[in-house]
């Protein structure tokens, strides 16, 4: 058994200041075999993965390759005992090939000798069943090609161990499915794989053995063929989770929110969005799902009034009856007319919270205005803040610690919870959960409901498909910047909503209809 092992970490532990992010950890990986490496936000996966591919140094412990001892102190060294990483966020230069990418930072005269280059990487491609074009640029391919050239570029460079970091988080099911089957390929080539990954349906089809982690530690590694989503939450979380979304029928769904022939454009002079129309109602949970960078984040600004329209209207209809333009108005302008929009946006500390500011002082941010005196009533703020810490378990030293010392999934529960505790009538998230622990993220999906309950209209950008047909009542797809479909969410599948975000399909009929 012992000869199988290709690799193996003995009580790695790995210190950040006073945080032991990596605790003894003990890991092993057999040559041949996919191993998923599972864990909480902050459990300590990535600390480790980063100390095998050279980022980081280990405190205590060791490495060893084959079975013999090995110190990786740069990537350099990884790349030299045959370790290979490919992040999440690819590190790629735009206006290159993909094979001036690929040999980019190699010794040696290969830059001198492209063909030969190119025809090296197409070998590649071929062994593994990968789709490439060696000439092609960075700048006009789709994020699976990306990714593509990123594990080609570690494979080119002799990698014998590859570490994939969430590969399957922006890509469709059919790319997903694509990327198992290399996988598979390089399986059978000889070549181990560990993959870190949240989507516990994904490590059950793709891996052969999983391991987890809870707080820095390491829990165990059970055989796949003997796991279940329950028995893996079980693993991670430390006591049974309740994995139901608790989605219930909307009752008396109307009209809250509706855009008509929206057109936003980019910076760059493109349209972003391109006639969108379509409404949201009140008591339901509208799903927003397509392949990242389609317009999701500019449909959501659009819609709050942080970003102007080229043409096309956003109309909001209050509760009591009647209707409201908000295309023109800012975000002032529509809270003075009532309108009740909260929004939580993807870049949380760019646009959602203020650093510097403790909890108390960000929810003050979200009322202030409200006040009649010249001073703020710190009171009402401070009572939100120590509901949300209670309720959502923040980790914080305090209500006035600056919102940047903590984590970042901290951080997120704290700009869902200020904008769910203010009781909207039209409530945008986007990405709520990314980041968050499988209980907190449960805790989400549960306030989401709730607000659905209330009355609310619930718009929820996702990228876990999974989880939008399980939330949701309605998922709308975009494609390019178009609405490809939108589709009811307890009837369409994965593969029919993945066929939506690639624009291969034409657009199904709203199974309910959409009120005026």
């Amino acid at each position: 058994m012992a000869d199988d092992l290709i690799l193996e970490c003995k009580n790695i532990t790995k210190y950040f200041g006073g945080v032991c992010a990596n605790d003894g950890v003990n890991l092993s990986l057999k040559r041949g075999e996919i191993l998923s490496v599972l864990g909480e936000n902050g459990s300590g996966k990535t600390t480790l993965m980063n100390i095998l591919s050279g980022i980081y140094f280990p405190d205590e412990g060791e490495v060893l390759i084959k079975g013999k001892p090995v110190t990786i102190r740069s990537p350099q060294d990884a790349f030299a005992l045959g370790i290979g990483m490919v992040h999440q966020h690819f590190k790629l230069i735009k206006i290159m090939t993909a094979a001036e990418n690929i040999i980019l930072g190699m010794e040696g005269e290969a830059r001198l000798h492209m063909a030969k280059v190119e025809e090296d990487v197409r070998r590649v491609v071929s062994e593994y069943g990968f789709d490439l074009d060696p000439k092609a640029k960075i700048y006009n391919m789709s994020v699976s090609q990306k990714q593509t050239v990123e594990i080609v570029k570690v494979l080119y460079r002799g990698a014998e161990i590859l570490i994939l970091d969430e590969p399957t988080a922006v890509l469709t099911p059919q790319e997903t499915e694509k990327l198992f089957d290399v996988m598979r390929n390089m399986k059978a080539a000889g070549k181990s794989v560990i993959i870190i990954t949240h989507k516990l349906n994904e490590v059950l089809e793709i891996s052969d053995r999983v391991a987890v982690l809870r707080k820095g530690r390491y829990i165990g590694t059970v055989e796949t063929k003997d796991a279940t989503v329950e028995s893996l939450t079980e693993m991670m979380v430390g006591e049974k989770v309740d994995l139901d979304f608790g989605r219930k029928e909307p009752v008396s769904p109307a009209a809250r929110i509706a855009c008509k022939d929206l057109t936003v454009l980019s910076p760059d002079g493109r349209n972003a969005l391109s006639d969108i129309s379509f409404t949201a109602n009140g008591g339901e949970i509208l799903g927003i799902a397509g392949i990242s960078g389609n317009g999701q984040k500019e449909l959501l600004e659009a819609m709050a009034g942080l970003q102007p329209s080229e043409h096309g209207t956003v109309v909001y209809y209050p509760p009591e009856g009647g209707e409201e333009v908000l295309t023109g108005k800012d975000v002032n302008e529509i809270r003075r007319l009532g309108v009740i929009l909260s929004f939580v946006p993807e870049d949380r500390l760019g646009m959602g919270l203020v650093g510097a500011m403790g909890i108390s002082d960000n929810i003050a941010l979200r009322t202030y205005r409200s006040g009649k005196s010249f001073f703020t009533n710190r009171k009402i703020p401070q009572q939100l803040a120590g509901s949300i810490v209670e309720r959502l378990e923040v980790v914080t030293p305090g209500l006035g610690t600056p919102v940047r010392r903590l984590s970042g999934g901290n951080v997120q529960k704290v700009l869902v919870g200020r904008e769910i505790m203010a009781q909207p009538t039209v409530l945008m998230v986007a990405y709520p959960v990314r980041g968050l622990d499988i209980n907190s993220s449960y805790t989400i999906y549960h306030l989401l409901n709730e607000q659905k309950a209330n009355g609310a209209a619930v718009i929820c950008v996702g990228e876990d498909l999974d989880v939008l047909i399980g939330l949701c009542d309605r998922i709308l797809v975009l494609a390019g910047g178009r609405v490809s479909g939108i589709v009811d969410a307890r009837k369409v599948t994965k593969e029919e909503i993945g066929l939506l975000m690639t624009g291969v399909t034409g657009t199904p009929e709203t199974p309910a209809e959409e009120p005026a």
